[in-house]
């Protein structure tokens, strides 16, 4: 059964913009071939973590909304921990009111984005 997820990231900030790219490239990547589909990405960009991580206090965030068969998560987890560029993540499983509320958002970004 393919559920909606939304999983959001934290990439080092050791990396340059072009470093940090790629690492998100190759989970997007690692999501299409597991035959996803992407729903929203977002990149926000380089913010200050609330507190140290690994010594460091900033971090490129990322977010990745997409539906994908539920034995796949952990397979994107093991992925993540293995990745040393990937200081946190966080996947959370959408339930129907979540969905739509994102939906909503999405379009809301999408139509302040043409004014």
């Amino acid at each position: 059964m393919r559920n909606h997820y939304e999983t959001v990231f934290i990439v080092t900030p050791v990396l340059s913009a072009e470093q940090a790219k790629e690492t998100v490239d190759k989970f997007k990547a690692l999501l299409l071939e597991a035959g996803a589909e992407m729903k929203n990405e977002e990149h926000w960009g380089l913010k200050k973590l609330a507190y140290p991580i690994q010594k460091k206090s900033t971090g490129f965030y990322q977010l990745f909304q997409y539906e994908v068969e539920g034995d796949f998560i952990a397979k994107l987890e093991l992925a993540f921990k293995r990745d040393e560029r990937i200081m946190r993540f966080l996947t959370v499983k959408l339930d129907k009111h979540a969905v739509e509320y994102a939906a909503r958002r999405i379009e809301k970004r999408k139509s302040t984005a043409k004014a």
